[in-house]
């Protein structure tokens, strides 16, 4: 078994990254990502921390927007201000959301051409569609990884997606359809889970509990990307597999952290150029 080194990929993205923006830069464009944060959780302040720091030493400068108790309308409000925005090219919202506040709703608001993590469903339809436009960010790492992996071709595999959200299971699974892969969502009510799993040639965990994905659901020489994010009681982090179990089965795996986790933020930054650069087209 090999992991699969999603630092490796990352810094390789990353390296791109710098030269688009240094390349923008030289002509007058600062790619701008604004990061909206309507939570005081202080595991996103961590994240979002991490997200600027990242941005910043690559070239693409980051504004954090935090915003203390919001209801719907201001954040809907500052969505759309900044999306007006022509300083700004890439924008986020992050999560936990307040109750009675989704995603999907408050997604809308942000403009398709600056919506950088598919939360717009405009941009969740193109997807669909198998038209150019950004995935959520997670889910497009996912596709990443599995295209950086030599010797594995996606044409005509057995995927199989455990989990069904709009930010990670259900683009997951659109973009493996685009690459011809054969794919099938498991949710919460598919039944004998363990054996359906068993099936694939890849096999993509999004589902938010640690140590879901045992050895008996994974097929012999599988790859098996993770996307769990799991806090432990010690501070650290785990996957939705279970790592000891599924190692001496999968072909390929990646690990928690150090896997996925890179190559979202190193999209994030991607997309945030690309956006800069299609705002000279399309301003």
């Amino acid at each position: 078994m090999s992991d699969i080194d999603g630092r490796a990929v990352a810094k390789e993205i990353r390296a791109g990254v710098a030269a688009a923006a240094a390349k923008l830069r030289e002509n007058g464009t600062a790619p701008t990502l604004a990061v909206v944060v309507p939570t005081d959780d202080e595991g996103t302040a961590w994240y979002v921390r991490s997200i600027k720091k990242a941005a910043e030493k690559e070239g693409v400068d980051c504004r954090i927007e935090q915003l203390d108790a919001p209801g719907r309308d201001e954040i809907v409000a500052k969505l759309q201000e900044l999306s007006a925005d022509p300083g700004v090219h890439g924008i986020i919202c992050q999560t936990p959301l307040p109750e009675g506040v989704t995603l999907a709703e408050v997604g809308g608001h942000i403009s398709p051409l600056k919506d950088i993590d598919g939360a717009n469903a405009t941009n969740l339809g193109r997807l669909g569609a198998g038209l150019r436009t950004w995935a959520p960010a997670t889910a497009a790492a996912v596709l990443e990884l599995l295209k950086h992996e030599e010797g594995l071709t996606l044409s005509g595999a057995r995927a199989v997606v455990v989990g069904r959200s709009t930010v990670v299971g259900k683009p997951a699974a659109l973009l493996l359809l685009n690459e011809s892969a054969t794919v099938t969502v498991c949710h919460s009510r598919t039944k004998d889970l363990a054996a359906v799993c068993r099936e694939a040639d890849v096999l993509v965990a999004a589902v938010g509990r640690a140590g879901m994905i045992g050895a008996d659901f994974v097929k012999p020489g599988a790859t098996v990307i993770d996307v769990g994010t799991n806090p432990t009681d010690d501070g650290g982090l785990v996957g939705d597999v279970d790592y000891a179990a599924v190692s001496g089965i999968a072909g390929r795996l990646t690990p928690v952290p150090g896997g996925v986790g890179p190559v979202t933020t190193a999209l994030l930054l991607r997309h945030t150029v690309e956006a800069a650069e299609l705002s000279k087209t399309h301003p």
